[in-house]
């Protein structure tokens, strides 16, 4: 039983495979059809590209018999002054059409004048004069001797004034010099005479090879000839060729008449595409059917191997369902406890900016106190004033006190309003900032302590605002971080002095807006060191920080998407805030 499931199984292969290979065999001669049918298209159409170029080069000589045969230098030919006189206008024709001759012969046949003398005294017998002395344009061919030059021949009849025939002018063209244009550069193309002989070809193995003989071979080959057979493929004539390594071994065989110059053009093309078209579309089809036939074949071999997997791949998935249960469990676990721990991280990342705000505050709290009680003191004393003017009987004196006291209100409100605003915990996302304003707020923060330690702040507010994406309580604390931050590096030395400028680009560029703060203290020390936490040069503890404000203020700027860096300059330290501009396009 065993046996004669195997043979069975045998059986079917080789039934199989014999279906596969008769397939691939009809696909093969399909397809070798199809692309025989592709490439007679395409090789009628160069045919008939190389025929034009040969006849369009010789109805160039074909006009030139026409036109020069009624030259007026060829009225003087009774005489030999005359005769010389022709023989030099003819001969500066052929210099100049690259003519192999040009001559004049009579109604007899005799040669009176001439270029350069290839056909002898006399052309009586040629059939292209006998043709031009009926009136009509005449053409020929020839091979030249002793040269052996290839020449093809156009007579054109010289008409008396009374309409007979008085001679013939004939134009020698070189045909040589017409394959010269087209040799080489398409397929094997030659052109036989009524003959059947090639008589113009660009393969020079081809000349002068008639049909009924065989192919001369080449040089290389030591002379050998070349034998060629002729068989039909799908109403395509295709030549078997052998012994030249110049020709296709099997060529796809075109003709077409050519009855302008009297010859027919024929094309040899190499079929070895076609036949590598048909091979790969019959390879490929095999190698589907076999794909197939294994697959299948594998497919029922396995099944039952599968089956008998399936029992313990069930086993082995309900084991590691459970262990994945459990590691499932433990990564929520992990999860809870990771989002427990970046929560506490940022809310201790929150305290610490508020830290660096009071921090701030605490340092400016003894300047701010001078500034809130200066207008105080003023509005005591313009209150005073006032009434003693009311008084006196004096209200416009009364009424300048009076708005004096408004104005010394308005400051002490927008004092209050920016340290109100700067110790404010802003949790608000990231929204619309005008920086200029951000920039006036700090320069306000700062100003009751750069007064009192003598450093001059030099910042030209923009007459527009300048919007960015940011904070504008955290953007404020930046700028204060790094003014403060100046102010402090130039306490051990006379001068001192701040710079803030503001460059916006325009919206076109798509470049950032840049802040820099400079100032002309001794340079950063470690510029590698100076934004991380804890890092201060000020001597250990001091009441003047805790080295946070950079750090605070490089994770500030992070989180709005900008960039802050710092560097040493010619004559200070430099730090520049990247911010991106604010447009409507993104907020939308």
């Amino acid at each position: 039983m065993i046996k004669q499931t195997m043979w069975q199984r045998w059986g079917l292969l080789l039934g199989f495979a014999c279906a596969v290979a008769g397939l691939a065999a009809a696909v093969w001669i399909y397809g070798y059809r199809q692309a025989l049918d592709s490439l007679a298209e395409r090789s009628a159409a160069d045919l008939a590209l190389a025929s034009d170029r040969v006849s369009t080069q010789l109805q160039i000589y074909q006009e030139l018999a026409v036109l020069t045969a009624d030259h007026p230098v060829l009225d003087g030919l009774d005489t030999a002054a005359g005769q010389q006189e022709a023989a030099r206008r003819l001969r500066e024709v052929a210099d100049k059409t690259a003519a192999l001759d040009v001559f004049y012969a009579d109604r007899s046949g005799r040669v009176l004048a001439f270029a350069e003398g290839v056909a002898g005294g006399s052309v009586a017998d040629q059939p292209y004069f006998k043709r031009a002395m009926q009136g009509a344009l005449g053409t020929g061919h020839a091979v030249l001797l002793p040269e052996g030059r290839r020449a093809y021949f156009y007579a054109a009849p010289s008409f008396a004034p009374g309409g007979g025939v008085l001679g013939a002018l004939v134009v020698v063209a070189d045909v040589q010099d017409v394959e010269q244009t087209w040799r080489g550069s398409l397929p094997a193309v030659f052109f036989t005479n009524r003959n059947e002989e090639v008589f113009i070809a660009n393969r020079p193995e081809l000349l002068f090879w008639r049909r009924t003989e065989r192919l001369p071979g080449s040089a290389a080959e030591g002379g050998d000839p070349v034998s060629f057979a002729v068989e039909n493929h799908g109403g395509h004539e295709v030549w078997e060729l052998s012994g030249s390594s110049y020709l296709p071994q099997q060529a796809l065989h075109l003709t077409v008449d050519l009855p302008v110059i009297g010859m027919r053009g024929e094309i040899l093309v190499d079929v070895a595409p076609a036949r590598r078209i048909a091979a790969l579309q019959a390879a490929a089809l095999t190698a589907v059917c076999l794909a197939f036939g294994t697959l299948l074949f594998l497919a029922t071999e396995r099944r039952r191997t599968l089956a008998r997997a399936n029992v313990i791949l069930e086993t082995r998935v309900e084991a590691r369902t459970q262990a994945l249960q459990v590691i499932n469990t433990q990564l929520r676990r992990e999860v809870h406890e990771r989002q427990e721990a970046e929560a506490a991280l940022k809310q201790a990342q929150e305290d610490l900016v508020q830290a660096g705000k009071l921090s701030a505050l605490g340092q400016m709290s003894a300047g701010i106190s001078h500034e809130l009680n200066q207008p105080l003191m003023a509005i005591q004393q313009y209150a005073e004033n006032g009434a003693a003017f009311l008084e006196r009987e004096k209200p416009e004196r009364a009424a300048e006190n009076l708005t004096r006291i408004s104005s010394m209100a308005e400051r002490m409100a927008r004092i209050i309003k920016n340290l109100r605003a700067f110790a404010r915990n802003e949790s608000e996302p990231m929204a619309r900032v005008d920086l200029v304003q951000v920039i006036n707020a700090a320069v306000e923060l700062t100003t009751a302590r750069l007064e009192t330690d003598h450093v001059a702040l030099h910042w030209a507010a923009p007459s527009g605002p300048v919007y960015a994406w940011g904070g504008e309580v955290r953007l404020t604390q930046v700028f204060v971080n790094l003014i403060n931050n100046a102010a402090d590096a130039m306490m051990e030395q006379d001068q001192r002095a701040i710079r803030i400028a503001l460059e916006w680009p325009s919206q076109q560029t798509g470049a950032r807006l840049r802040v820099h703060v400079r100032d002309i203290g001794p340079g950063i020390k470690e510029p590698e060191k100076m934004f991380e936490p804890f890092y201060s040069t000020k001597a250990v503890g001091s009441a003047e920080g805790l080295g946070l404000g950079l750090s605070i203020s490089y994770g500030l700027v992070q989180s709005f998407g900008g960039h802050i860096r710092g560097c040493n300059s010619s004559d200070g330290a430099v730090f520049t805030v990247e911010l991106d501009p604010w447009s409507e396009e993104e907020a939308a």
